[in-house]
């Protein structure tokens, strides 16, 4: 399945560059809704559930993703103005949680066994209807590379680099990209947008 990633210029180049993402914190998504998915008006299930997500954080990250490249929005917010990158990903299934958009917020867990990792699983997978356009697509990475307290996945045959889209408003070039790709760019294929007609 063919997933796209959004970065500005300095670490879309950077990415490529170093053959790797930054792993988003749990605890410091952009969305202050985030993980909010879930009917947790009881204090003590509100306590166990703030619990069990710290807890998580400290083991895993996620990597985000969008099903389709060519949403204007996604270029505003996440590629700076459509003067950053989007970088198109071949995945085996293996992982990936296919976001799903609701209008009402997923009824709590009526015991504490019921806070689980699959339980997570569906809460991190689980946003407001108006970010549907997104059409976003996750997998949960352990934390594993940190460099200056950032956590980073690299390229790798389940995640495999295939596209580099250059955004409509960016100064990269093509031999710009051949450059910092070396020897790893003979399946990758950049292009750069522009408005339609």
């Amino acid at each position: 399945m063919r997933l796209y990633h959004f970065l500005n210029e300095h670490y879309g180049l950077k990415a490529l560059c170093d053959q790797r993402l930054k792993v988003s914190e749990i605890m410091e998504l952009n969305d202050p809704f985030e993980l909010l998915s879930v009917d947790i008006a009881d204090k003590d299930m509100r306590e166990a559930f703030n619990a069990l997500k710290r807890d998580f954080s400290t083991k895993y990250g996620l990597l985000c993703f969008s099903k389709k490249w060519v949403k204007p929005a996604q270029w505003t917010h996440y590629a700076d103005n459509h003067k950053g990158l989007c970088l198109g990903f071949d995945f085996s299934d293996n992982g990936l949680m296919k976001v799903s958009y609701v209008k009402e917020r997923l009824d709590s867990p009526t015991t504490n066994e019921e806070l689980n990792r699959e339980f997570m699983k569906k809460v991190i997978s689980t946003k407001h209807l108006h970010w549907k356009y997104e059409k976003e697509y996750r997998v949960f990475v352990p934390k594993k590379i940190e460099i200056n307290g950032l956590y980073f996945s690299s390229f790798s045959k389940e995640f495999e680099l295939k596209e580099i889209i250059v955004g409509a408003k960016s100064d990269i070039t093509r031999s710009g990209i051949h450059k910092i790709l070396g020897d790893n760019n003979s399946d990758i294929e950049p292009f750069k947008v522009r408005p339609a007609f």
